[in-house]
């Protein structure tokens, strides 16, 4: 086997071939919602880390979101404060972040809410449907269509058009969710998206994927977790024992956005201790 290093860098370790293989980002900006904490803060820094310039949303958490910037540095990492729940609040999100960093080429859509308590759907208000459609929907849908737009027009004066977009999904997107059908709709829907727009926007150098995880250790999921017969039932669904860490999810973004993943497309990438495949 060729020569290597490890190079360590914070919580993430890059592994270098001799040849030069890295998970490497230099020059490269990147938008990700959700980024103050949990899975999306994870990803801010290794994004980062790996040499991309990184905006990230945060909608209520600004000193979460100001200690990563600290952390980071505000050279390569800007936070922007959004609601997004419109098509409208995510192109102004899309314009903030090319308006500091001067271009886009990797958009990660990360953001959302589940509704922690049960609601069987006869008692379900349409209220909360409405509000699970528009975060994890409709926001996503004015994401992906500003970023296209800014994608596309880099491209138009470039030899090599690339382009990454990676939309978090959920083991319930597919196989569904009891009590929770607002979030499972909601998530099987994007992997729809991702499945359409793989096709539609390989011919402009742009990548579309999905990662898919299950249960992580993040505060959305804290309140189920930290309920013990809850987290017994949980664990009893996952092969692996456990729930995912954030580090594992945003790694498996990380990869989806570099030259190494350039030949995959419209993939659902399970990254959920194999959860999927016994629910």
């Amino acid at each position: 086997m060729s020569a290597s290093l490890l190079l360590s860098s914070g919580s993430l370790t890059f592994f270098v071939m001799a040849n030069g293989v890295s998970l490497d980002l230099s020059g490269k900006v990147a938008l990700i919602t959700g980024g103050s904490r949990g899975i999306g803060a994870a990803a801010v820094r290794m994004f980062v880390r790996a040499g991309a310039k990184v905006a990230f949303s945060y909608e209520k958490s600004k000193a979460d979101a100001d200690k990563l910037v600290v952390e980071m540095g505000d050279e390569s990492c800007l936070a922007i404060q959004a609601e997004l729940s419109t098509a409208k609040s995510a192109e102004a999100l899309v314009a903030a972040a090319v308006k500091r960093f001067g271009r886009l080429d990797s958009l990660v859509a990360n953001h959302g809410i589940w509704p922690a308590n049960d609601a069987p759907i006869d008692l379900m208000s349409e209220e909360q449907w409405r509000r699970t459609m528009q975060i994890n929907l409709d926001s996503v849908f004015g994401l992906v269509k500003h970023s296209v737009a800014q994608m596309k027009k880099q491209n138009a004066s470039s030899s090599e058009p690339s382009g990454h977009i990676v939309i978090i999904s959920s083991t319930a997107g597919q196989r569904g969710e009891a009590y929770h059908c607002d979030y499972a709709a909601s998530k099987g829907a994007v992997i729809s998206m991702v499945k359409g727009l793989s096709t539609e926007l390989a011919p402009f150098g742009i990548h579309v994927n999905c990662v898919a995880p299950g249960w992580v250790a993040t505060d959305m999921a804290a309140p189920a977790l930290n309920d013990p017969a809850t987290r017994e039932r949980v664990f009893k669904t996952i092969p692996m024992g456990r729930v995912g860490k954030p580090e594992e999810i945003a790694a498996s973004i990380l990869f989806l956005c570099t030259d190494h993943a350039g030949f995959i497309n419209g993939e659902i990438l399970n990254v959920n201790g194999g959860a999927v495949l016994v629910g």
